[in-house]
């Protein structure tokens, strides 16, 4: 069983492909549009994605790049210790193998999601250039968990860089597991870098142990 945090996660990353466009709004309007429009765009075609998820991901992953500090979250997930050493060939692979790998296990999850409920809260500001957006998420269950994104101002457009999930800091859980996958992979990027979708899983994983024991 799906648990709602997998769920209020997808939501959330998903939605991060409709923000293009938007960079005129401010970070809350931004967050408020682009999750009207994707729980529009789910209702309206989710039979259609369900019979063919592989074109799901793919319309995501096209739209993915654009909208997000890609390079940032690469590079905060990989840290100096290793995005220094990385060549741009690498970095570049890195990215596209973070979006798919994203897509790939969670992108079942969000074709599951009924609308059970999001409510975007208030804006915070942090100086020009950062800011963060509340969000909530309801579950079957009735619960409310809480939702945070953090975007960045980048030549003038607002592009996500992290987002925590019912306390669950997603940019530390990744670099947590680059880190790890490093020390066992002999520090060889290569091969950690191939094997990141491995790595996602166990993340993913982690989120739904969280969600559990909450749950309990």
């Amino acid at each position: 069983m799906i648990s709602i945090l997998r769920r209020g996660l997808l939501v959330l990353l998903a939605a991060l492909p409709l923000m293009a466009g938007a960079a005129a709004q401010s970070p809350k309007e931004v967050i408020e549009k682009t999750t009207t429009q994707l729980l529009s765009d789910l209702k309206a075609n989710k039979e259609q994605y369900k019979a063919n998820p592989s074109a799901f991901y793919d319309a995501l992953n096209a739209n993915l790049g654009p909208v997000v500090d890609a390079d940032g979250i690469s590079k905060s997930i990989m840290t100096v210790k290793y995005s220094r050493k990385a060549t741009p060939e690498q970095m570049q692979r890195f990215q596209e193998n973070f979006k798919r790998s994203l897509m790939q296990f969670y992108g079942n999850a969000l074709l599951e999601y009924n609308n059970q409920g999001i409510t975007v809260g208030s804006e915070k500001k942090d100086g020009d250039e950062r800011a963060s957006v509340d969000m909530s998420v309801k579950g079957n269950n009735g619960a409310v968990y809480p939702v945070q994104y953090t975007l960045t101002k980048l030549n003038g457009e607002w592009k996500v860089r992290n987002v925590i999930v019912n306390g669950i800091n997603i940019g530390k859980l990744f670099r947590d597991q680059f880190a790890d996958a490093m020390q066992r992979n002999g520090n060889d990027l290569d091969k950690t870098i191939d094997g990141w979708a491995g790595e996602v899983a166990k993340a993913k994983e982690t989120t739904e142990q969280a969600a559990e024991k909450q749950a309990q």
